[in-house]
């Protein structure tokens, strides 16, 4: 076994780890808080958390087994590989265009905020979920009609194979094609349009939050100067947040899933000139953004802490009021015993002064 792939198993399952723990958590915030279900939104969420988390569990140990054991087990493409193959195609489109539904979400919230909620309600997100799930069925069920799917050696998964598969050539590279460019082009596309566009009205309001600023800090002569310069602070801090958040959408978008991408349409062409460490990180790297979606769409979101935080410290409350009344059991237990123990110790002291008051 090459070092390469110990690094890869070895970040692989923490990315397992990682991925499971904070998808079951934002599903936990779901059910709790009432004020995160009401929202349109909710259902791009809890779709994005489904799909990540059934890649989680289905994809990704399949891919930790092709690491570790460098495909032996899986390479006959039985019914469970192809199952797998299926699913990989069908969640990765999955979650790419909710991404874009999420962006396309933000951008009417910002730029039409008085009409938002009447431009989206839920049975416009659930049916926008609803062409979601059918675009994905659509490719994946085209593949595994075709026996496009099986287990691929380059990426060390069950997923898509190359075009030397049963029925490749030509249809499988036109399928290729037409499954990125309508999934992860489309998607990038999407969200680079959006969000470009709530960062111009982000930055608009911004100016005009500056010049209120300013004139009141020009109008406030006795202001203390540390007052000033906090001001200041905030004013560089509010420019620079929408910045932050949208690179934040847009880059982890195109780090994890661009490298795959790439690789899969270079394989096209020169299956040959693609090194099978390299296809088998570009993997964990899509993989990687199943972990990294509750941070970047979710926990890091005022109502989830919150509602992490009440959790929280709900939990530590009953763990301490158990504790503490286990002390206290424990204490009434102790005297208890303590007063049995004198009990006995008097009895068997009255009873020889008992006898020898007899005796007498």
């Amino acid at each position: 076994m090459h070092d390469a792939d110990v690094a890869c198993a070895a970040l692989l399952l923490v990315i397992i780890a990682v991925s499971l723990l904070s998808n079951l958590l934002v599903l936990i915030c779901f059910v709790h808080n009432a004020e995160i279900r009401k929202e349109a939104p909710a259902l791009f969420i809890l779709n994005l958390t489904f799909c990540n988390l059934l890649q989680s569990v289905s994809n990704m140990p399949l891919t930790l087994a092709g690491l570790l054991t460098s495909g032996r087990q899986q390479r006959g493409g039985g019914a469970l590989c192809q199952t797998v193959g299926f699913l990989d195609t069908f969640l990765t489109t999955n979650s790419m265009l909710t991404m874009a539904a999420l962006s396309i979400d933000r951008w009417v919230a910002v730029v039409f905020p008085l009409s938002y909620h009447s431009r989206v309600r839920r049975r416009d997100a659930a049916a926008a979920v609803g062409y979601t799930w059918a675009h994905s069925l659509c490719f994946s069920a085209a593949a595994s009609c075709r026996s496009w799917v099986g287990y691929h050696q380059l990426y060390a998964s069950c997923t898509l194979r190359g075009a030397r598969a049963k029925g490749g050539g030509l249809h499988f590279l036109v399928f290729t094609v037409a499954l990125h460019a309508l999934s992860f082009l489309l998607a990038l596309v999407a969200m680079c349009v959006t969000y470009l566009k709530v960062l111009r009205v982000a930055r608009f309001h911004c100016k005009r939050i500056d010049v209120i600023t300013m004139q009141t800090l020009l109008l406030l002569v006795d202001i203390h100067p540390s007052v000033r310069q906090k001001c200041l602070d905030e004013q560089k801090q509010r420019r620079q947040r929408s910045t932050n958040k949208i690179s934040t959408f847009i880059g982890t978008f195109v780090l994890c899933f661009t490298p795959y991408v790439v690789t899969r349409l270079l394989e096209l062409f020169s299956p040959e000139h693609i090194n099978a460490h390299w296809g088998a990180l570009s993997k964990c790297l899509v993989y990687g953004k199943a972990a990294s979606d509750p941070f970047v769409y979710s926990l890091l979101r005022h109502q989830y802490r919150k509602t992490c935080g009440l959790l929280a410290r709900k939990i530590l409350g009953r763990s301490q009021r158990e504790s503490f009344s286990a002390v206290l059991k424990a204490n009434a237990r102790r005297n208890q015993d303590d007063q049995l123990g004198a009990n006995a110790t008097n009895d068997h002291g009255q009873a020889p002064c008992s006898k020898s008051s007899l005796g007498q």
